[in-house]
């Protein structure tokens, strides 16, 4: 291997699971914990990984589209106001 870009290249689907795996529970398959260079270095792999194997909104971080403030308050508010609504035939 010449560079982190090859190494990206030979990474399968299957080892990418495995460091993904490993990102989300701090610790390899063999119950070692990562240090943290290994998790810098794997979720560098995962990113650069994923930008060229999956779609944008299956990518670590993806956020989706982007409201404006208000348009996101305004659907919390709402949400919000059905969730703590009293029951239909309740006297409070």
């Amino acid at each position: 291997m010449k560079n982190f870009a090859d190494l990206i290249e030979s990474i399968t689907p299957e080892t990418y699971a495995t460091l993904k795996i490993a990102i989300e529970i701090g610790k390899w398959g063999d119950g070692t914990k990562l240090t943290q260079e290994q998790k810098e270095l794997t979720m560098q792999a995962m990113i650069m990984w994923e930008m060229t194997n999956l779609p944008e909104e299956e990518r670590t971080g993806y956020m989706g589209g982007q409201e404006c403030k208000k348009q996101t308050q305004k659907r919390l508010s709402e949400e919000q106001a059905a969730l703590f609504a009293p029951a239909a035939g309740t006297l409070h």
